[in-house]
């Protein structure tokens, strides 16, 4: 087998994740869609900004980048994450959902 140049490219299937966030933090992100439509003269989603600004963030994370250089340590991705609270029979206020519909980004 021929050694191209260019390796075998990385998996670039989308993943949808699906979360919910306080009403600050809501608002701010609301702000900053605001403050990039009024920068660069183009309206994006909250939702389109997001995966975005996630990716700036963790690209300027040292600690980060130097733990994934180094080698995570294990963890069991298949096991699901606990909730703060959990819901209990009787109780009359459930536990907040861990997903939220994407419509409560949207502009």
């Amino acid at each position: 087998m021929a050694n191209l140049k260019l390796g075998k490219l990385p998996d670039r299937t989308p993943a949808k994740i699906t979360i919910t966030v306080g009403a600050d933090l809501n608002q701010a992100l609301r702000d900053y869609a605001a403050l990039y439509r009024a920068t660069y003269g183009e309206a994006e989603s909250v939702a389109e900004l997001i995966p975005f600004m996630l990716e700036v963030f963790l690209d300027s994370d040292r600690a980060f980048a130097k733990a994934r250089k180094d080698g995570l340590p294990e963890t069991d991705t298949d096991r699901p994450a606990r909730r703060a609270r959990s819901a209990r029979a009787g109780d009359t206020e459930a536990a907040s959902p861990a997903v939220s519909s994407p419509s409560q980004f949207e502009e």
